[in-house]
């Protein structure tokens, strides 16, 4: 058997103001051909579970690029069609394959494409035909269009968010795909939607049960072979935005309509109430200071890099300075400039350094002090479950009582590494301040006394009712209150 794989995968904000290029993708993950490493990243663990699993079958993998952009706004249209037909290019030469298997993330948007992983499965598929299996792995953070479900036999999602099982569901991928080249199988997707935009993190009920009886489900009937939910990505104004289920079952359509809709009405159901608590920055600021013991966890939940914000926000920072508040360690500021400035400063230096609130309105103002340069660190990195995410050329700069690590490349605060990294104790703070939704919460729950979630300032589009989509459909929860009619 010959298999390609590559990746190819960004998930974009609409509304966000920082357009991207193939710069991006560079600074977060550009591979080619072969040059993958072992570790996998969040939209490539198809290529290194791929390695594992051909070499242990006696197949050939035939590797194309693999590349992936940490979240923002639109791609710049030269990017997205130089790095598809790059890939492209790569598995025309690579023909005849028995099967591709690719990492997508699933809600990238372009300059002039609403549905570039459509487009580009469109295009594989026209290559390599239609008797050829064809299937990929998702984020569940992403948009199922009827153009990507026409060109893809099956696909899987992450079932977690936090996202922690994307090598795993890298596994249940390769586990379908083998079975089927075997001619043990025929995999058949199915699909609901749901009609409804939500957020759904699995770190609490009424999500928690959902998914834990998705996995009871998968053994229940040797028919089904995954269920997957598509939570949708509401940053992104796109036709077929929503909430959608999956399942694939062993050329059973019959049982996977039936039970993609019992289960996609189970959750609608269940509508507005997934959502964990957030406070005002005000409130979580006092919330913190209370607490006895430390470290306390707030957890800025929509000026979050991966959700493609700039994560340059200080609102939440200027309160705890309004406070007077000391013993906190806040991780990250995205500023480039700054982290420049710093660096030629060098450690030690004391330095007058204006940082932050610079991507957008109502993300705060600019923090002015005199700080201390704490420590430097060329391409820093952290931990995310299996994998390490870069968080470019960073600073540790200190005043007040105060820490704060200024950062060169966006990325979400994954995991308390984020902190050591830079010789910062998380676990001998106070208050930690960081900057994710949910991606955070398998790691940092392990170290936090109590985590606060806030909602500080407006730089992220988060209540769907009111956001002003121009594209997207206005017949779906909460946009209408029924939207069955």
């Amino acid at each position: 058997m010959r298999i390609f794989t590559a990746a190819l995968a960004t998930e974009t904000n609409t509304f966000s103001p920082i357009s991207i290029d193939k710069r991006a993708f560079e600074a977060s993950l550009y591979a080619r051909p072969g040059e993958h490493p072992a570790t996998p990243t969040l939209c490539t663990a198809p290529i290194t579970v791929g390695r594992e699993v051909c070499a242990a079958e006696g197949w050939e993998l035939i590797e194309g690029t693999a590349t992936w952009a940490d979240p923002a706004g639109l791609i710049n249209r030269t990017t997205y069609e130089e790095l598809r037909d790059e890939i492209l290019v790569q598995l025309r030469a690579a023909m005849p394959v028995d099967g591709v298997v690719l990492g997508l993330h699933g809600a990238m948007v372009a300059q002039g494409y609403d549905d570039p992983e459509g487009d580009f499965l469109s295009r594989v598929r026209d290559i390599v035909g239609a008797d050829v299996l064809v299937c990929a792995e998702l984020d569940p953070h992403s948009h199922l269009t009827a153009k990507r479900v026409a060109a893809a036999n099956f696909f899987v999602v992450f079932k977690e968010f936090p996202h922690t099982d994307f090598v795993d569901r890298a596994r249940d991928l390769w586990a379908i795909a083998v079975r089927a080249l075997k001619g043990e199988i025929k995999p058949v997707m199915s699909v609901f939607d749901c009609r409804m935009i939500d957020v759904f993190p699995t770190s609490k009920d009424p999500m928690r049960s959902f998914v834990d009886r998705l996995f009871v489900l998968e053994k229940s009937d040797p028919a089904i072979l995954s269920i997957s939910v598509i939570h949708g990505f509401m940053a992104a104004d796109v036709p077929e935005l929503g909430t959608r289920m999956i399942v694939v079952t062993d050329d059973r359509a019959d049982i996977g309509d039936a039970l993609a809709e019992k289960l996609g009405r189970e959750l609608f159901a269940m509508r507005g109430t997934f959502m964990v608590k957030q406070v005002d920055e005000v409130a979580a600021v006092e919330k913190a200071m209370a607490a006895s013991v430390g470290p306390v966890v707030i957890a800025d939940v929509w000026d979050n890099p991966g959700g493609g914000t700039a994560g340059d926000a200080t609102v939440l920072l200027a309160e705890l300075i309004r406070r007077g508040t000391t013993d906190v360690a806040v991780g990250t500021i995205w500023d480039p400039i700054a982290v420049q400035i710093c660096f030629a400063a060098g450690e030690g230096a004391e330095i007058a350094l204006r940082f932050g609130a610079k991507s957008a309105p109502e993300t705060g103002s600019p923090i002015d002090k005199r700080v201390v340069v704490r420590k430097l660190v060329v391409d820093a990195q952290m931990r995310f479950g299996e994998s390490f995410a870069p968080f470019g050329d960073a600073a540790w700069v200190s005043f007040d009582g105060i820490d704060v690590i200024l950062n060169s490349t966006r990325a979400q605060s994954f995991d308390p590494s984020l902190f050591s990294a830079l010789g910062i104790d998380p676990k001998s703070r106070k208050i930690l301040l960081i900057k994710s939704t949910n991606h955070f919460y398998d790691s940092f729950s392990k170290i936090a006394s109590e985590i606060v979630y806030c909602s500080a300032g407006r730089p992220y589009p988060n209540t769907p009712a009111t956001t002003d989509y121009r594209k997207a459909r206005r017949t779906i929860w909460p946009m209408v209150e029924n939207p069955w009619g």
